[in-house]
């Protein structure tokens, strides 16, 4: 399959994957602070971690990469989506929430991917 129809198809499924966390955190009733976002933030930095590190150890090749690491894991993280929430935050007045939602989100990201990879490394070392 060609590189294009593999990134489609992981965005595809990516970007269904993340309606689909939408959806479960709207009909649980988290409101307040941009939940779904987060979560799929988060959730893909370890995920990458994880591709990240099976690649590293010689898993997988180029059609892997680009079908979940370009595809799917970018239609499903979401930080165009996370800086029009932390914008609103601000417009709406909500700096404190906006300045904690961006710190939280990033450190947390990049210790999940940090995660992600370890746990990779020590698995398929």
């Amino acid at each position: 399959m060609n590189g294009f129809l593999l990134v489609a198809a992981g965005g595809a499924l990516g970007a269904g994957a993340r309606y689909g966390l939408s959806l479960w955190f709207a009909r649980a009733g988290l409101g307040g602070w941009p939940w779904a976002t987060f979560a799929a933030n988060m959730l893909g930095s370890f995920l990458m971690g994880l591709l990240v590190g099976a690649m590293l150890r010689g898993h997988g090749g180029e059609p892997l990469r680009l079908l979940i690491g370009v595809g799917l894991l970018g239609g499903f993280t979401t930080f165009s989506a996370f800086s029009l929430e932390t914008v609103n935050l601000i417009e709406s007045g909500q700096w404190e929430k906006a300045l904690g939602y961006v710190v939280v989100s990033v450190l947390l990201g990049v210790a999940a991917l940090s995660l992600g990879l370890f746990i990779a490394r020590k698995v398929l070392a």
